[in-house]
Order: C-alpha cells, then structure tokens, then sequence
C-alpha cells in the first residue's frame, strides 16, 4: 500500500481547479455528472483518487460527507473494503445502502466467496429476491464460486438469454468441468457459435483431469486446426494429459511447442513440464529443466521434493527444503505439506516428526492444509492413534479432514471405524466428496459390505458424482470386492466415461475371478480405443492368465510390455509371471526368469516359488524358498506353515514337526483361519469348529443334513489336507467344521431360498472345502461365491468357475 501525501494531493487538487477554471476548456463528462458542481466534482475525485491508492479510511471519511450517495460512489467504497480485506465493514455498508445495482451485488458475492462458496450463493439468490437482473459479470462471478450449483443455475441463465455471452459460455463450461460433469460441459462447448482460447481451454483442463486423454488431445488438436492462439493454460492441460498417457515422446513434443511459443521463461508452464518430467520418472530431464529455469517458486520446489521422494532421495529432499530457507520464501509458502507427505510415502517417521515439530514452533500446525497432512503422514507411518490426535486438534475439521483420517483408517486395516467415522461425518452435516466415496467403498469391499455398497451407489447417483469416471471407477471396484461380477460390469457398460482407470479396474475384477480370455478381451477394447496400458493394466492380464494356468499368453503379454511398450515391470509382474510358470511345473523357466530379474527376489517371489512347490511336492526348492522367507519376514508365519505342510503331506513328519517347533521357538503364530458373511448389512464371523458361537449346534445340524446328500452324489473327503498325525476319524472331524463351511452353513439358515452366498475368507481355502462347496451349491441350488486370499470362486450346480484350478 503506498502512503498519503498531502502535498502531492494538494498539487493534484491545485490542478483539477484550474483546469475547472479554465474559460476555453471544454466541459469534463465527470463535471456534467456532478450537476456542474465544481465541488461535487472535485471531492469525487478525491474520493476516487484514496480509493485508489488503499487509503480506505481516508476515503469513508469523504464518502460519509457526501451530500447525496450514488450507486458509485457505493460500490466503489465497497471494492474499496474488498480489496484491503476489511469484509465486514464491506458488509455492513451493504446493509445501510438504500440504492444497490447488479455491480453492488456482484462485490458482495466476492465478499462472501471469501468466507465460504455457500455465502456468495446466499446474496445471490437475495439480489434475484429484490428484483435485481444479473448481468453477465454477476452470472460468471456466482458460478466460479466453489460448490455452487451449476446444474440448477444454467435454465436461468438461458432464460435470461446470457447463454451466448463468451464469458458467461466459458465460465460455464469451466464450472461443469470442475465439478466432473464432463458430457454437461461439452454440450455447452458444442452449441458455442464461437469458441476462443479460454472454452478450448476450459474444455482440455476437465477432459485431462477426468483422465479423458484422448479427447483433450483431440480438442488441443482441432484448436490448431482453427488457429486460436495457445496460452499457457494450453500447454499446462496438453502436459497433464501426457502425463495421464505416461506419453514422454508427446511431453516431449509440447515442450518444443512451449519452447517455440516463447513461454520458456514462465515458471507456470515450467512447473507444469516439472511436473510432467517427475510422473513420467525423467529423473535427468528434470533436473536439468529445474536448473535452466530463470524462475522458481515454491511450486518448482514442491514438485522436486515430491520427484526426489518418489525416487527415495531423502537427502536431496531435504537439501532443496534447507535452499528454500536459505533463499527466503515467505515461511507459509515452504512446502510443509509436500515434505510430510514425502515422510508419508518413504515411510519415515523420524522425518515427519521433525517437521511436525517446526510446524509447531512456528504455529502453523493448525493451518488446514498442513493439519490435513499431518492426518495422513501419521496414517501411512502406522501411527493411526497419533493421526487421530492430529485431527481432534484442528480447530476447524473440513471435509478433507474427515477424509484424511477415514482414509488412514482403511489403510490401517480399522475399516469398520472408517465406517463409524463416515456415519459421525453425515450426521454434522458435511457432504462427503468422490474421495470420501472412494475410501468408504474399499472399506465395504474389504469387509465385503456389499449392503453398504449399494447405499453408496445410489449415494453417488443421486448427488451427481457417478458421473465422474473415478467415482464410476471405484464403484466398480467396490462391487467386483464384494463378489457382485455382474453388477461391475454392468457399472462399467453404463459409464458415459471411462478412462484407463476404468478399464484396469474391469480388466482387474475378471482376473480375480479367473476369467482371463474376458481380462484379455477387454485388453484388446481398451488398445482399439486408443487407450494406452499401464503397469496396472499389465499387471491385471498377466494375472488373469495365471489364475488360468496360461503360460504362454502370460509370458506373451509379459514381453510386450517390457519390449513393446519399453515399461520397466514391477516386483509384482515378475512374481505372477513366476508364479504361472511354478504352478504348471516350469521351474526351469522359474531360474531363468529369475536369474533375469534386475533386482533381488524379495518375500512376494520367494512366496510365488513356495507355493508352486506346495503343489507340486518339490521339497527341496520349498526349503530354500522358505529359509529365505525366514530371513526376510521372520514374523511371518505362512513359510513355516507351508513347509510344515508340503513335509506332512509326503509323509516326513518328523521334518514338519522339526519346521513347527522352529516356528514355536521364534514365538511365530499361524493366523487362524476366518470367513465372514454379510446378513442384513451385519457381518458374521466365523473360526474353524468355532464351539463359541450360539448358533452352532443349528450350523452342524445343517452340515450334517448337507454330507448326508452329499455322500449319495459320491463325496469322499480328502483327508490329505487334514495335515495332522492323528487317526482318520479324527481328520474327518476337522474337515467337517471349517469356517468357511459354518459360514455357509449358517447363511443357508438365515437367508431365503435361492438367494446367492457370498463368503470372505482371509486364508486359502483347501482343496477339501473346494470340492464339498461345489457338492453343496448343486445341492442347495444357489449360487455360492468365495473370495479367499487369492481369488474368487463361484460355485454353481456342482461347478467352480475356477474350473479346479487355483
């Protein structure tokens, strides 16, 4: 704000006078305003001329002495208080003004968007009450307001034929695109006469933030095409599309455009090309991009910290941080947030908890974004009670807050309190987002709350946010999780969006349920639509080939993306492309893939190896795969009971008693193996012979009806997977009462007739239990579906649709 100066007001007065005196001179329009009062006139000047310079005081001083106010005058004196800050006084000169026009509505809708979007939409709707006609200004400033409701503001606006203004058209399209009403967007886009850089613009910015690469591409394309100029905004959506695409050649290419263009030098455009460099994992083209910038801000420093996190440089992300201070930013502005979340990602606790200790030194730590990330670094550090501290400690708790915290609970495996929290989230009024969806749906997924799942979906429709490919995408998910195949792909058919989101998520659900010829179907959709695969994808087909036993497509898809699309796989690819090869006995192929790998086997390849060993009987390669477990993750119980069990089934007990008491000594405990059913939105759970549970007598009574039947239709139990040294009576008694027998057992009791069974279980069921549900589901003549630690299995009339092969 500069300062008064009398004398040069003085001076600046002195001059108005005596060109007002001047005979020859003609009439000012201002003059003729004022009535052709010299006075009027001068001290409208004035007023203006304090206004200008942020002497807001000085200037209520001189507009209280004003004999008559005009509208003006009014809403000058209103931008005035706006642009100092001071909103209330700004409001309660509103509230004495007797003369408002639609200019005076339209500052105080920016007074009130600064508290809050529902405030801005509060004085528009009283400036439509007393009869006030919004112009195109007002119209564009109530629709940038955050959450306001375009959908419902749109008929209005084309009542009032504002609907071919340019700026009311783009604020238009910018407003749908930010809420995910994409389709809405582009019909406005497409009945525009006349387009400029701004539609093409607002247009590009939603496709690529909804993942809809392609059609950004497109638009930027036809944009040439016409001829329209470029901006910046331009080349900032084109990069995030191609990162989007992880396309590196088409970065590559808009940053020659960038180049060409001569916005080389806007550390805008450079922190989007930052950005693109980091997501695509050009560690040296970013460095030297940072380097050769003329311009840093803090965002050039937060996306180097968060590239530099990413790749586990915990010294270099602290270096930049210290250059941050050393150079001077204003201290709001370092990236407290970006280097708590890159303590989140590593995960390291000591680092998070430095920072946490600056931010309270300097009393930001009850800032939103900050306490926001505070929520979420504890959460993936596993400090859930310490995430839980930090958000009792906000002074105000935001919808992002609440989703912080629900999120580190599902992340943390405390999904039921994910649940409560949703529920304490609703009741005090706060509308949950896509992210808040998002996280509530994989806490229904892993509980398999498939009740909680349908409430969300039509949740999501009636707020609007099905609309959205990620909202769409995680619905999806949630119903594939919960045993619901048909229903996933049915929300996927019904997507008017979709992105490569959506089609790993579908590519993913048939892989889980060992549909692999529709996984590699929808693979082959997904490349004619000119969707380009990720690791995810990838991931998901050669999954879905291994569930299947198809060695050769897996290693056929294994390379095409390792020489095709030059993408780098994943400890997890290895480990499935092993595991296919280990489950049809190709353990030849399984040393030389490993001997292929550019990095150590960790536990997820040595646990592939031993489990093809399980099945196969090679004692000799499961005790090395084991021993290296043992090392690796000596907690870890799974090792010790696979060894144990391959030795008992070849007959060596000795060896399985030798494998059980190490595993004793080492204080290592076997999960005990559990199922679940959902009931009327209740979930019941269940232990093998669980003697506890009050219904039991009735679930045996059940059982035993069910062996009854099953012994007419030739059931012979297989005791080989009772792996105990006891008689075979005994063994018999064991296989009878799994859990995930008494669940289905006590679903059958408590569901009508034909309903289907859906059971979780958190081990691998055996191949016992495998053959009696396939008895049971022809029996009963219900569809039964079992999801245990591997995959799905839907049994139905005597059949599993993992044709026996899991």
């Amino acid at each position: 704000m500069r300062p008064f100066k009398p004398a040069a007001a003085a001076a600046a007065a002195g001059s108005i006078a005596s060109f007002l005196a001047g005979a020859s001179t003609p009439l000012d329009a201002r003059m003729v305003k004022t009535g052709l009062d010299p006075l009027t006139c001068r001290r409208n000047l004035h007023f203006n001329f304090l206004i200008s310079s942020g002497r807001v005081a000085s200037a209520r001083e001189v507009f209280d002495q004003m004999p008559e106010k005009t509208v003006r005058s009014l809403n000058r004196m209103l931008w005035g208080y706006f642009r100092s800050g001071d909103l209330a006084a700004a409001e309660d000169l509103f509230g004495t003004a007797t003369r408002r026009n639609a200019i005076t509505w339209t500052i105080m809708m920016g007074v009130a968007a600064t508290g809050c979007g529902s405030g801005a939409v509060s004085v528009f709707r009283d400036m439509l009450r007393e009869g006030e006609a919004p112009d195109h200004v007002a119209i564009s400033t109530v629709l940038n307001v955050p959450g306001c409701d375009v959908a419902s503001l749109h008929p209005f606006v084309t009542k009032l034929g504002l609907d071919t203004s340019f700026v009311v058209c783009n604020t238009l399209i910018d407003a749908y695109c930010k809420q995910g009403f994409i389709a809405a967007g582009r019909r406005v886009f497409l009945e525009m006469p006349e387009r400029d850089t701004v539609s093409y613009n607002a247009m590009m910015m939603g496709c690529s933030k909804e993942g809809l690469h392609r059609e950004a591409l497109g638009l930027f394309a036809e944009m040439r095409r016409e001829g329209i100029d470029t901006s910046q905004f331009t080349f900032s959506s084109m990069l995030t599309v191609a990162t989007g695409m992880v396309h590196l050649h088409l970065g590559r290419q808009i940053h020659g455009l960038v180049v060409r263009a001569s916005s080389a030098h806007n550390v805008f455009v450079n922190n989007s090309l930052l950005d693109f460099y980091s997501k695509c994992d050009c560690l040296g083209d970013l460095e030297q991009l940072f380097l050769e910038m003329p311009d840093r801000d803090n965002v050039s420093y937060n996306v180097m910290i968060s590239a530099y996190a990413w790749n586990r440089c915990a010294g270099m992300v602290l270096q930049l941080f210290r250059e941050m201070q050393a150079i001077g930013f204003d201290r709001r502005a370092l990236p407290y947030a970006s280097l708590l979340s890159v303590a989140g990602s590593l995960p390291d606790i000591e680092i998070g908890k430095q920072i946490h200790a600056q931010l309270i030194l300097r009393g930001l730590a009850s800032e939103d974004l900050v306490g926001n990330a505070l929520i979420d670094m504890y959460s993936k550090c596993g400090m859930l009670d310490a995430a839980k501290t930090s958000f009792a400690n906000k002074s105000e708790k935001t919808a992002i807050s609440w989703t912080a915290l629900i999120t580190g609970c599902v992340q943390n495996g405390q999904h039921e309190k994910a649940l409560q929290l949703f529920c304490d989230m609703r009741r005090i009024g706060l509308r949950p987002d896509r992210a808040t969806c998002s996280s509530i749906m994989k806490a229904s997924s892993s509980l398999a709350m498939i009740g909680l799942g349908r409430q969300l979906h039509s949740y999501l429709t009636k707020s609007g946010h099905m609309s959205s490919v990620f909202s769409g995408s995680a619905l999806l998910d949630m119903y594939a999780k919960c045993g619901c195949l048909d229903e996933a792909v049915r929300t996927f058919d019904e997507m008017p969006e979709k992105n490569s989101i959506t089609w790993n998520a579908v590519i993913s659900a048939y892989a889980h349920y060992g549909q692999a010829k529709n996984a590699i179907r929808m693979f082959e959709s997904m490349l004619h639509c000119g969707l380009y695969p990720d690791s995810v994808t990838f991931l998901s087909v050669i999954a879905a080939c291994g569930h299947n036993g198809f060695a050769e497509e897996c290693m056929k898809y294994f390379d095409l993306m390792k020489y095709y699309y030059s993408m780098s796989p994943w400890m997890e690819h290895y480990s499935c492309v092993i595991d296919t090869l280990g489950r049809a006995g190709y353990f030849d192929k399984v040393q030389k893939v490993l001997d292929e790998m550019p990095f150590e086997a960790g536990p997820i390849i040595w646990s592939s190896i031993l489990h093809s060993c399980r099945i196969h009987g090679n004692k000799g390669l499961a005790k090395m795969a084991a021993e290296k477990l043992f090392s690796m993750t000596p907690t870890d119980a799974t090792p010790y009971v696979i060894l144990s069990n391959i030795y008992a089934k070849a007959g060596h007990w000795e060896d399985a008693a030798r494998v059980k008491k190490i595993m004793r000594d080492r204080g290592v405990r076997k999960e005990s193996g559990n199922s679940w059913v959902e009931i009327k939105q209740k979930i019941y759970s269940f232990s093998s012979n669980d003697q506890t549970n009050p219904m039991i007598a009735e679930m045996k009574e059940e059982l035993e009806r069910l062996y009854k039947e099953m012994d007419k239709l030739g059931y012979e139990p297989d005791t080989s997977c009772a792996l105990h040294l006891v008689d075979d009576e005994l063994k018999l008694e064991s296989l009878k009462y799994h859990s995930e027998r008494l669940a289905i057992a006590f679903a059958l009791i408590n569901t009508p007739p034909g309903t289907p069974i859906r059971v979780m279980k958190n081990l691998s069921a055996c191949q016992d239990c495998h053959a009696a549900i396939k008895m049971i589901s022809k029996i009963v003549n219900r569809d039964i579906i079992v999801r245990d630690s591997r995959r799905f299995h839907h049994f139905k009339d005597g059949v599993c649709s993992c044709g026996d092969y899991w």
